[in-house]
């Protein structure tokens, strides 16, 4: 029974040398296969982890305006952050580099693997600065498009010598810079990543939360250009740096439609993508404009992973109810190309963490806040000031908690830091404001103040000082991804209180950090009371939940993470998820091979092959070019035609009658024409046919039950479809259809199988299917020197399989050596035939003139030897064809 609900377990710890160790077997295990492995990982980010300052351009290019004078020394005051700012590279003659600050999980994470493979990070290059400050005291700007190639050159340069100290192996990583127009870039981030996806991905709506617009005019679209700009140009740069063997990953929901754009130019690329961020349930997704673009790109990937169960959940249900793409086994199943989907949580790099912890800095400071707030319980909070973080939320349930509990007054303090947001709200900042203001004057005295709030950004060492003094952390967001701060609060304690942990029951990392009361946000009456558990917890409670968070926190880390990513995407590469890219029709080599047969066979499916596949079966009509490739075809005498369907014979006749040379086979193999006939062959008048009443039965029971379903009942078969039912719920219902037919209907009946078709459960009898009627074709015409088979869907790769000849390929391929074909089941079907002798028949035939084709995409997983993409490109080969035969008449 399928769960629509997400799995609750303790995690597993998942230790790093393990998963190194199944990395390496992995990797011996595909290169015994003859997959050829690089050893290199490409890491694609939005940003590279460095920035750039530009000392002395280049005097070719566009003059950009002079830098604002800076102010006197004197009159600048330190900025706290400047006193904890990252050493940078010695300014070169033109560059200097230093390590750009964010992001601290992933990078890290990343720079771990350069102890095993080498690896290139490549990201956008960022704004790119000047030595001095303007007037305003921040840093001027270089525009991009004022550099010269010269200037260009040497930033990849200077790059590429920038030694980082977090690097384990600094040979093994290279930065390859992006290079973005300002304008490009900014639209991209600044605009549909930052107030399009961003919000949308939280739960919130671009015109209700976008600060720069009217958001009565605001459209999700006004920066999709950008967006779409930006992607390729990533995809570019990843195209002409790729080596065969490469491992891709991309990063997060900058870079979504990246993994499409790369498969174009790298389509046997190991490509896999991870989500930082939630994702959001599909009646939410539905509402962005570009939702089809959006899923399409991602679904470009071999691999898709989120962090939590329910943020897949979510993704594959946008993908079915959205695009109307299907489940698979394995992933999401796009026209035959399966895309994988998986979760696993980021960490954060516990041993930098526990080794900052110790940095002389902090123990000052923890002292000076323990003795400023001696006798008091300290609560803190530390979030960016973003709606999404919850924060007027836990100041509310503060305020409750001090109501519902009054002993607390005068004995508790909060002490909330919100540093600030890329994009500032002033809504939000003086609602936070008042309602301190409002606590305190409710709760606070001239000797006591309950809320401290401070709007800036802290530097480490008071960071680290305020984590180890809680007596409790509150990390409450609406809606969010990775929370480092928690993981952070957990090794903080370890050498302080051990202090409790509240975290939001919506945050990525909650399922992995059971350990923690976890909470709804908006409960504010449970947020109290949480807190006031927290704070009167006994020790011995504390102590164990702190242990069991601290090993979840320290084994699976940022450098377990992406081992994993590795591990998880090697996984794909040699898989069936990596099918082998079915090559192109070859048109020349085809039309060669049809000019000079003597005998040619034609077998085509029609919905989906000769006619685009339509919500309405009844709306499937044959264009003008396609009757008019067909009426070519079949005017020529060396040819025969066959339309092999599923459809009944009543439809066939109604739009193709009119072909008298066109030979058609209906309902899978079941009826057939013969060209130039009038009427039908029954092929299953000798079968016994009395299991469609108990199908039936099976299949009006779940009609009753799945509203927009209805049921087909042809002369030899029976389907139900589900096209126009809730998708989930109708592949939910198909598949417990499927395995009560299978069950208790199959094995007792003379049925073939009950086949799962494109939003449709067919049960039709033995013997009857597209391959032995091809098989039959055939049989009835050894003559014939070329064979072209096309068809788009599952059913069709009977006709693949048939026409395979696999003990034929070798000997037929160089020696011409003859394919010799035993009687098909299904010439022994009619009755007139029965008592005939049907001897094997030697095959005028080769394997090199057998054109079997799948329509769709080229990794779609199939038989056939080639593929074109659409209906429209075998009609176009059709019409080549007979336009060949019309001159040669």
């Amino acid at each position: 029974m399928d769960s629509f609900h997400e799995p609750r377990r303790t995690p597993d710890y998942i230790h790093l040398d393990d998963v190194r160790a199944a990395v390496l077997q992995r990797e011996a295990d595909i290169r015994a296969k003859g997959v050829p492995l690089s050893g290199r990982v490409l890491h694609v980010c939005h940003y590279l982890p460095v920035t750039a300052t530009l000392h002395s351009p280049s005097k070719s290019g566009i003059i950009s305006p002079p830098a604002t004078p800076p102010l006197q020394g004197s009159e600048i005051p330190p900025s706290p952050s400047e006193q904890n700012a990252p050493a940078s590279s010695e300014p070169t003659a033109k560059w200097s580099i230093s390590t750009r600050q964010g992001h601290a999980a992933m990078i890290s994470g990343i720079r771990s693997l350069s102890a095993s493979h080498e690896q290139l990070i490549i990201g956008w290059t960022g704004d790119i600065l000047r030595p001095h400050a303007t007037s305003s005291g921040e840093r001027a700007k270089v525009p991009t498009n004022s550099l010269a190639e010269e200037d260009r050159a040497s930033l990849a340069d200077a790059i590429a010598e920038y030694d980082c100290d977090e690097l384990e192996d600094k040979g093994k990583t290279k930065y390859v810079p992006v290079w973005l127009d300002d304008k490009v870039a900014h639209g991209h981030y600044d605009g549909y990543c930052k107030e399009t996806l961003w919000p949308l991905f939280h739960y919130l709506l671009w015109q209700d939360v976008s600060p720069s617009h009217n958001s009565s005019s605001f459209s999700a679209d006004t920066y999709w250009a950008p967006y779409e700009q930006a992607n390729a140009a990533f995809a570019r740069v990843i195209a002409e740096v790729y080596q065969p063997g490469d491992l891709i990953w991309v990063h997060d929901y900058h870079l979504l439609l990246v993994p499409k754009l790369v498969r174009a130019h790298v389509p046997d690329a190991a490509i896999g993508l991870f989500v930082h961020t939630p994702f959001p349930s599909s009646e939410v997704f539905r509402c962005l404009p570009r939702r089809k673009e959006i899923l399409d790109g991602m679904l470009g990937a071999n691999l898709v992973v989120f962090q939590t169960y329910s943020y897949s959940r979510h993704f594959m249900s946008s993908c079915v109810r959205v695009c109307g793409y299907e489940v698979a086994p394995r992933g999401i199943d796009v026209e035959g190309h399966v895309t994988s989907i998986k979760h696993t949580p980021v960490g954060i790099d516990a041993e930098r963490v526990a080794r900052d912890i110790l940095r002389p800095g902090v123990q000052p400071k923890l002292e000076s806040l323990l003795r400023l707030y001696a006798g008091k319980k300290i609560i803190i909070g530390r979030d960016k000031l973003d709606v999404v973080k919850g924060i007027v939320q836990k100041l509310r349930a503060f305020e409750k908690m001090l109501h519902d509990y009054p002993e607390w007054i005068g004995k508790v303090v909060l002490i909330q830091v919100t540093s600030p947001a890329l994009n500032d709200s002033p809504k939000l900042e003086r609602q936070v404001s008042e309602l301190v203001s409002q606590i305190n004057g409710e709760y606070g005295g001239l000797d006591f103040i309950p809320v401290h709030h401070y709007h800036q950004t802290i530097k480490k060492d008071e960071f680290y000082a305020l984590l180890s003094a809680a007596d409790l952390g509150v990390i409450t967001p609406l809606r969010d991804g990775m929370n480092t701060t928690s993981m952070e609060f957990v090794i903080a304690q370890g050498r302080s209180k051990k202090s409790p942990l509240i975290l939001s029951e919506f945050m990525g990392i909650s399922s992995n950090m059971s350990d923690a009361m976890q909470i709804n946000p908006w409960n504010l009456g449970d947020m109290a009371a949480a807190m006031h558990r927290g704070l009167t917890m006994s020790e011995e409670e504390k102590a164990g939940r702190h242990a069991r968070l601290h090993d979840v926190v320290t084994t699976h880390t940022s450098h377990t993470w992406a081992m994993m990513l590795v591990k998880m995407l090697l996984g794909q590469v040699g898989s069936s998820n990596m099918a082998r890219q079915t090559p192109v029709l070859p048109t020349e080599h085809m039309l060669s091979s049809y000019k000079s047969a003597k005998r040619r066979l034609f077998m085509l499916d029609y919905d989906g092959t000769l006619a685009p596949i339509v919500k309405t079966p009844s709306m499937a009509i044959p264009t003008e070019d396609t009757l008019r490739a067909l009426e070519k075809l079949t005017a020529d005498p060396l040819n025969l035609v066959y339309i092999v369907s599923g459809r009944d014979a009543a439809f066939l006749e109604q739009h193709l009658g009119h072909l008298k040379r066109l030979g058609m086979s209906a309902e899978h193999g079941g009826f057939m024409r013969e060209p130039g006939a009038e009427t039908w062959t029954n092929f299953t008048e000798s079968l016994d046919m009395s299991w469609m009443a108990e199908v039936l039965e099976v299949f009006k029971y779940y009609t009753e039950r799945t509203t927009g379903s209805h049921i087909e009942v042809k002369k030899s078969s029976i389907t139900w479809h589900y096209r126009a039912a809730d998708p989930e719920w109708g592949q939910f219902q198909c598949r417990q259809c499927q395995d009560l037919l299978e069950n208790n209907v199959a094995h007792k009946r003379p049925i073939e199988a009950v086949m799962v078709g494109k939003k449709n459960l067919e049960v039709r009898p033995l013997a009857v299917n597209k391959g032995e009627i091809v098989k039959r074709i055939l049989y009835k015409n050894p003559d014939a020197e070329f064979v072209f088979c096309a068809g788009d869907d599952k059913t069709d790769e009977d006709m693949f399989r048939a026409l395979a000849f696999p003990d034929a390929d070798e000997a037929a391929g160089s020696s011409g050596a003859p394919i010799m074909m035993q009687p098909p089941v299904s010439v022994s079907l009619l009755a007139t035939e029965k008592a005939a002798a049907h001897p094997p028949v030697q095959l005028a035939l080769r394997v090199a003139d057998v054109f079997t084709t799948a329509v769709g995409h080229a990794t779609k997983r199939t038989l056939a030897k080639w593929h074109v993409t659409s209906p429209g490109e075998v009609v176009e080969e059709l019409l080549a064809l007979g336009g060949a035969s019309e001159a040669k008449l």
